[in-house]
């Protein structure tokens, strides 16, 4: 069976949809941030306290490490992941790609003080995250997730999808 990665904007559901999805059909779960932080022996934020492009070169040897080592699992990519082609490329040889969609004032409802690395400047910043990003999230979505609905219709929607792709294995 191929993986179910899980693309999206920090906060839109892909860890807690992920967790729960994997759980329900019995698959691991893996979110990259937590694999990139353990292989790399830093936190995200250190990372990004060096720069935003010393991140992305650690995510894109974690992805890659990921693609290559793992299958069947359902995987939780950081919300950047969509930035660089080439972490796409290797997530989708071995995995469906799944957009969870989620609108950027749904995402502040629900995040409240949560201290996301891009998000701890300022609020609006989701806002611009979201333009900037939601072409590359619907380029490279095989299938989407509407997650403005219920936390279960969200669910549901993603457990079909992974029903759909556990079938083909």
């Amino acid at each position: 069976m191929k993986n179910i990665v899980l693309i999206g904007m920090p906060g839109c559901g892909k860890s807690t949809l992920g967790k729960k999805v994997a759980l329900k059909l019995g698959l691991p779960f893996y979110d990259a941030d937590e694999v990139l932080e353990e292989r790399e022996q830093r936190t995200i934020k250190n990372f990004f306290a060096e720069s935003e492009n010393a991140f992305r070169d650690a995510e894109t040897r974690t992805l890659k490490h990921m693609a290559e080592t793992l299958q069947g699992c359902v995987i939780a990519t950081g919300g950047g992941a969509v930035k660089r082609e080439i972490n796409m490329e290797l997530m989708g040889e071995n995995g469906i790609i799944v957009f969870i969609d989620r609108e950027p004032q749904k995402i502040l409802s629900c995040i409240g003080g949560d201290a996301r690395p891009l998000l701890a400047e300022d609020k609006q910043r989701i806002f611009n995250l979201y333009n900037e990003r939601i072409s590359l999230y619907r380029k490279y979505g095989e299938e989407v997730v509407d997650n403005n609905v219920t936390e279960d219709e969200a669910l549901e929607a993603l457990c079909k999808i992974a029903m759909k792709e556990k079938s083909k294995a």
